[in-house]
């Protein structure tokens, strides 16, 4: 091993056993150190920001404040860690949003542990990041026209309709007027390139955003 100092981490994950699990496996492999863990986005914020590591290992998916604000809110403060986002899911609709707020990679939990090491060292040299999987799915998804990503609250409005969930309940469900909703169909038929619901959910799962 070189004498380069060692590459510092904090895991952000809301499962006890995964965050258990990554700092085990990084403190036991040489050229690593884990600063701290979060168990939501929160609170990763908070300690990236007072423990300045190198990397921050984020999970997606977590109560209490999800990775890709909490990556938006890390990028807005200036952080200079850099964010591997750390999920279970390949299809996630949060890859696009996560990439966009500033993560520098996304790794699936289950590559192998060589794979990983290599990405955190990649990540902290500031180059980016992708499994194969989620490389294969932004490509096609840049490619794709009309795909523009969808924000948190078009998502939110699409799922409501996928469930046939008519105007006025989506309303009274996210406290928004109708007039709102109708504005958030219009900009989410036009990202997806659709005219009406049932093609905008059909497009949707075709595309993952709805799995």
């Amino acid at each position: 091993m070189s004498d380069d100092p060692a590459i510092t981490l904090l895991v952000a994950d809301d499962h006890p056993v995964v965050r258990d699990g990554l700092r085990g496996m990084f403190e036991s492999a040489p050229g690593f150190t884990v600063l701290g863990e979060a168990a939501d986005g929160v609170e990763a914020v908070e300690k990236a920001l007072a423990l300045d590591p190198d990397v921050v290992l984020m999970d997606l998916r977590m109560p209490g404040g999800s990775g890709v604000d909490a990556i938006a809110e890390l990028t807005r403060r200036g952080a200079r860690a850099k964010v591997l986002v750390l999920t279970t899911y390949d299809t996630d609709s949060d890859t696009l949003p996560a990439i966009e707020a500033g993560a520098t990679g996304y790794l699936l939990k289950d590559a192998p542990r060589d794979e990983l090491f290599t990405a955190v060292r990649a990540a902290a040299e500031g180059r980016t990041v992708l499994s194969p999987a989620v490389a294969t799915r932004l490509v096609s998804a840049v490619r794709a026209p009309g795909n523009e990503p969808l924000s948190a609250r078009e998502r939110e409005v699409l799922a409501l309709v996928a469930k046939g969930t008519p105007n006025r309940e989506i309303a009274r469900v996210l406290f928004i007027s109708e007039a709102t909703v109708k504005t958030h169909l219009t900009h989410l038929y036009a990202k997806l390139g659709v005219k009406d619901r049932a093609a905008a959910v059909a497009v949707a799962y075709d595309r993952g955003i709805l799995g």
